[in-house]
């Protein structure tokens, strides 16, 4: 028997040498003194959620049958492996959902044009974002938010219903995550972040004097101004009190070259296959660094792009799903849907493959992805998916039928709710957390 008499390593303890630090995984020795090796580590959850735009071939996309033993659909296949580790969820649908505007409800129930709602990816990260260098992480196939048209490119809204900008660089989203900031750098942030408090100091003076002259209706608009305020506060109070933390050195083993990744607006060089195993590669060194908890994923955009030309299909993706039952456009639309099914299988192998407190990484994180339509534009038969969290309380079933017309918020409802989220009263048009899941 090994008995240890010093005290527990810290969850976040770093090994340092030669101008560099390694974040180091969950170890035994991180447990309490006394602490049985059957003792049961502290779980840390961690959420997910992707959207494919422009729905799939939902003809090829359900497996046949229900329960455990359901039988992989083609698109599907490439998941068999991970069979007891996920759950396609068929009737759910997006009551404002179908046509091209269906990643504005898509994670709020809200219409396009209508005020928007923090998403549920945010309200995690309220909760658990108190412990992490980022509360949570945009990713998109497309930069920025692209609010406005059609082609939305983040799918996470802030309570005062502002869109939060995407990135799709890998490149740089590993340098915000890992690379750490020389002396040069440092000195330059501090300067900034003295000044960008002085100027927020004056802006919430000038604002808190001018409320006194203002009517009811113009107060309700400033209070959304010192709201935003707020969150830039916030947002420069949590870079201060991280800056001098060691960013985490992770291992990149058997991973991709972050130095020569290309963002998808770069040049010729541009492999989506490649790409994909970048961004996924990314989401799970995130969690295993415990960088953050909650990440949303934009995995295709509405109307352009979605086909590369490795893929060996004649059409664009929204073309595609204009099949006009065309048997040649169904088995393109097929085939790409595969495709996709293939990186998200890679992705499911990476969680899979890192160990994580009592379990695996997939074991503590619940992925949740489905699109704003289904096949032919329509706001049924969404092809939604719950991967992982079986140590968070989820029991996969392979395939489960729900009543038809289930918003999709209910798996959004479902997901907060496992993350320790409180939710009290009605959550979006959800009718209840989805009992399969978690009975």
């Amino acid at each position: 028997m090994n008995i240890r008499t010093s005290k527990p390593l810290d969850r976040r303890t770093f090994l340092r040498g030669a101008g560099t630090c390694l974040g180091l995984p969950w170890l035994e020795a991180m447990m309490p003194q006394g602490a049985s090796a059957a003792t049961t580590p502290r779980t840390v959850p961690r959420l997910g959620m992707f959207y494919f735009g422009t729905g799939m071939n939902m003809r090829q996309f359900y497996p046949d049958g229900f329960g455990q033993d359901a039988g992989m659909s083609r698109i599907l296949k490439p998941l068999e492996k991970h069979r007891g580790r996920f759950t396609v969820l068929s009737g759910t649908w997006l009551d404002k959902g179908g046509g091209h505007d269906g990643a504005y409800p898509f994670a709020t129930s809200i219409a396009r044009g209508e005020k928007q709602t923090a998403s549920p990816d945010q309200l995690a990260a309220e909760l658990h974002g108190k412990e992490t260098r980022f509360p949570s992480l945009q990713f998109s196939v497309k930069r920025g938010t692209g609010f406005g048209s059609q082609a939305l490119a983040t799918i996470s809204w802030n309570r005062q219903g502002v869109p939060l900008a995407a990135d799709n660089d890998p490149q740089a989203i590993f340098n915000l995550l890992f690379r750490p900031a020389d002396a040069a750098e440092r000195s330059q942030r501090s300067d900034e972040f003295r000044q960008r408090g002085s100027v927020l100091d004056a802006v919430l003076a000038d604002a808190r004097q001018l409320q006194r002259q203002l009517g009811h209706l113009d107060r309700q608009q400033l209070d959304q101004y010192f709201n935003s305020i707020r969150e830039v506060e916030l947002t420069l109070r949590r870079e201060i009190d991280w800056a001098d933390r060691p960013k985490p050195a992770p291992d990149l083993k058997g991973l991709g070259d972050y130095e020569q990744a290309v963002a998808p607006e770069g040049n010729g060089k541009f492999v989506y296959d490649t790409y994909a195993r970048l961004m996924y590669d990314l989401i799970a060194l995130a969690f295993q660094t415990d960088s953050t908890r909650v990440i949303s994923y934009v995995v295709r955009t509405e109307l352009a792009g979605g086909v590369y030309p490795e893929f060996g299909v004649s059409k664009g993706y929204h073309e595609l799903t204009h099949h006009g039952n065309d048997p040649k456009n169904l088995e393109e639309l097929a085939k790409v849907d595969t495709i996709y099914m293939r990186h998200w299988s890679y992705f499911l192998d990476r969680l899979a493959s890192i160990r994580d407190g009592d379990g695996t990484l997939l074991d503590h994180t619940m992925l949740g992805f489905s699109s704003g339509m289904g096949i032919g534009h329509s706001k049924d038969l969404l092809p939604t998916v719950l991967s992982g969290g079986s140590r968070l309380g989820i029991r996969h079933q392979t395939h489960v039928e729900l009543a038809a017309r289930t918003p999709l918020s209910s798996l959004w409802h479902t997901m907060v709710e496992k993350m320790g989220v409180r939710v009290d009263g009605p959550f979006q048009d959800s009718t209840g957390v989805i009992g399969e899941l978690t009975g």
